[in-house]
């Protein structure tokens, strides 16, 4: 077949190839059938039992990898599906380049079955770009275009609608553009936070999740290390970007100004690496502390924009932090206070859940990743559960929309198989992706599926409350059998309701067990005030 005869089809694979999307999480329907015709043998197909679910899979491995990842979505019901997952993709800075079928432009006139109606209007806002080609020859370089807006910083999902007739079409060939790097801050501005971070005495860190996502919480480590600075973790979170049974790690913020500014209050200087300043969810009222001198880097200017107070440093962390390093020697000031760690918590039928979060952290591999969505036991995974992970390790969802947890897992196994993936996951927030662990099995994703049973939405309970409610509809749960669920598709499992059964199950899960499991952990459904 010569050049000229290769169709959209042909080129749009040889292209990714070359950009190395060859692993495809998908869930199709008819509209996708012609982009998924004579599949190649060196592509990989994930297939998801629910769009949502396929979403939060690509995230996970996404995020583990730090590489762009391909889904492919069928039309607007398929695009609807997704969109929860969609949104925290866009939150986490997630490169996904989303593909979905569209009917046959000959039909669309006429509003046809399974017609998306200005398709690319439906994701948005929370994509960077979303497109649907003019013309069939374009989709190629519609590919291109949407791989480096997903991979130029600020990275994120960006959504392409394909009519199901362009693939036989004769295509345009466009060459397969490498990412563009990320970019460093202006030379003046690194220069005046070392100088800032020179002649305070008392500076804190909040490191914030571009930290690890740009591979540079060694450099971090070593910067706070200099300066003797306490270093934060940000409200909301999705990684972790500071060691945090390192002496210097002095704790998590919380998403409410007033406590917030009163726990920065009172350093001299602030630097906000790498996240929004600042992410919060309840008001109680405007901060009544003032807060220091405050440099925020980041390298999305919206981010830099919307800030209240302090100084933009805009550029990359992977430049940012080493160039500042560069400059800045060990520094003569008193160590950081180190975040205070509870009393090892008391074994008990039923189990607390911080007793489940210190006895796993007790067993867990030094080389385990680990994927959060505990939303009601978030105080007690801080305090009893320390990452201390350096790289990679620690993945959560930051939209606060449930459903991430139980797909990411899976996508963090698939991404390194080589190491056991653990997945800390409410009875709730488990039911929004159950349908991931048919996948898991199929892939044999090396995932610890950890259910912590409380019977109830304690998060809504709880923070509802809290606000004032009270006889609140539609939080309790209870009576879901995660045993029965998970065997049901092909996942073992096991009910764990005792300290004696817990102590007996972890060791089993990290002595090279093979594949996916699940555990289902009745935890006591009383519940701690969350902030």
């Amino acid at each position: 077949m010569g050049s000229e005869d290769r169709t959209v089809r042909d080129i749009t694979r040889g292209l990714m190839r070359e950009l190395g999307l060859t692993t495809v999480f998908g869930n199709p329907g008819t509209t996708e059938v012609p982009f998924l015709t004579g599949w190649p043998d060196d592509f990989h197909y994930v297939l998801g039992l629910q769009e949502s679910a396929v979403v939060a899979m690509a995230d996970g491995y996404s995020q583990s990898r730090r590489e762009p990842v391909l889904v492919n979505l069928h039309s607007a019901g398929g695009v609807g599906h997704a969109l929860g997952a969609v949104f925290t993709a866009y939150r986490n800075r997630t490169p996904m380049v989303i593909t979905a079928g569209q009917q046959t432009r000959s039909l669309m006139f006429g509003e046809p079955f399974l017609g998306a109606t200005e398709a690319p209007n439906f994701p948005k806002p929370y994509v960077k770009w979303s497109y649907e080609p003019a013309r069939a020859a374009d989709v190629p370089a519609a590919l291109v275009r949407a791989y480096q807006m997903a991979t130029t910083p600020p990275h994120g999902p960006v959504f392409l609608s394909i009519p199901a007739d362009d693939w036989d079409e004769p295509g345009v060939e466009v060459a397969a553009r490498p990412r563009t790097p990320g970019f460093a801050p202006d030379p003046t501005a690194i220069t005046e936070l070392a100088e800032a971070l020179r002649r305070c005495e008392r500076p804190a860190f909040v490191a914030g999740p571009a930290v690890d996502a740009d591979g540079v919480v060694d450099e971090m480590v070593r910067l706070a290390e200099k300066t003797k600075a306490s270093v934060y973790a940000p409200p909301m979170s999705p990684r972790c970007s500071f060691p945090e049974d390192h002496p210097c790690f002095a704790g998590f913020l919380q998403p409410e100004q007033r406590l917030l500014s009163q726990e920065l209050g009172s350093y001299d200087l602030v630097v906000v690496w790498g996240a929004p300043a600042f992410t919060y969810h309840v008001y109680r009222g405007e901060a009544e502390v003032a807060l220091p001198e405050l440099f925020l880097v980041h390298d999305d200017a919206d981010v830099l924009a919307r800030a209240r107070s302090g100084r933009g440093v805009m550029g990359t962390m992977a430049h940012a932090v080493p160039q500042v390093n560069a400059q800045l020697e060990d520094l003569e000031r008193q160590a950081p206070a180190t975040m205070p760690r509870p009393e090892k918590p008391a074994a008990t039928t039923p189990m607390t859940a911080s007793y489940v979060f210190d006895a796993l952290v007790e067993q867990l591999p030094a080389d385990a990743a680990v994927v959060e969505e505990t939303p009601s036991h978030r105080n007690d995974l801080h305090e009893y559960f320390p990452v201390r992970s350096t790289d990679g390790g620690f993945f959560t969802g930051f939209s606060g929309a449930l459903g991430y947890g139980v797909g990411a897992a899976v996508g963090v196994g698939m991404a390194d198989p080589a190491r056991r993936t653990v997945a800390l996951l409410g009875d709730g927030s488990s039911m929004y992706g159950i349908q991931s662990l048919w996948t898991a099995v199929r892939e044999q994703a090396p995932v610890t599926f950890v259910i912590m049973d409380n019977s109830r939405y304690a998060a809504v309970a709880v923070l509802g409350e809290a606000a004032g409610g009270s006889k609140l509809p539609g939080v309790e749960l209870g009576g879901i059998d995660f045993v029965g669920l998970a065997t049901s598709l092909g996942c073992p499992a096991k009910l764990i309701q005792t300290p004696e059964e817990l102590a007996q199950a972890l060791p089993e899960e990290f002595s090279g067990k093979q594949g996916p499991s699940l555990l289902h952990v009745k935890v006591d459904p009383g519940q701690r005030f969350l902030y």
